[in-house]
């Protein structure tokens, strides 16, 4: 070796100080969500509501608009059924117009999440509101129905005489609102679960 020449002396690292300089591996990160497939959920939860809309409000006219009288009568009675002869259907016909204005209202909601698909406050917002809904139309349609139904068989234990016979025309209407107001109740179960699988896809 030549004087003056410089040497170098490599020293290896020692286990304990290869871990200490170990590179660290990255989480990757979940792929985004597609926005097609949460604007495809907001434009069926739109159709859906209006869809929702016209079953409440024809349900409500049918049965707000119940009433017959027959044709004969005598000196001292008059025989008529009307809607609002029984407290039950009473309060189907301020629920369901409750349920019915809620889902007008709660239409440019559903526009803003088809806009914005990736929106959570109009997404959770709609999504408690509909479980109230349904609840409420659930309780006014069940309690409907029990009234339908004693309309038709009546009660032998408890004396209560089946009307429709007498009253053709005012059951087939009585009916037919609580059937509407089913279809109601059905439909504002789909929105909840598509408002419920829009925000996990969030």
């Amino acid at each position: 070796m030549k004087s003056g020449e410089g040497f170098s002396i490599e020293v290896q690292e020692t286990s304990a100080a290869t871990k200490g300089k170990a590179p660290l591996i990255p989480t990757p990160l979940p792929p985004p969500r597609p926005e097609g497939w949460g604007k495809g959920i907001a434009i069926l939860d739109l159709i859906l509501r209006i869809c929702a809309v016209v079953a409440t409000l024809a349900s409500t006219a049918a049965m707000g608009t119940s009433e017959e009288t027959l044709p004969f009568f005598t000196q001292f009675f008059q025989f008529q059924a009307s809607y609002d002869d029984l407290p039950t259907l009473q309060f189907f016909v301020i629920a369901m117009a409750l349920v019915g204005g809620y889902l007008v209202l709660s239409i440019p909601f559903s526009i803003v999440t088809i806009i914005r698909p990736r929106a959570v406050g109009p997404r959770f917002l709609l999504l408690i509101l509909d479980t109230v809904a349904l609840t409420l139309a659930t309780s006014a349609g069940a309690a409907a129905a029990a009234i339908v139904y004693l309309a038709h068989n009546g009660n032998p234990n408890t004396n209560w005489l089946a009307i429709c016979q007498q009253f053709g025309d005012f059951c087939q209407k009585v009916s037919g609102s609580v059937v509407g107001s089913f279809i109601a109740v059905v439909l504002l179960m789909v929105l909840v679960v598509l408002s419920a699988m829009a925000l996990r896809r969030i």
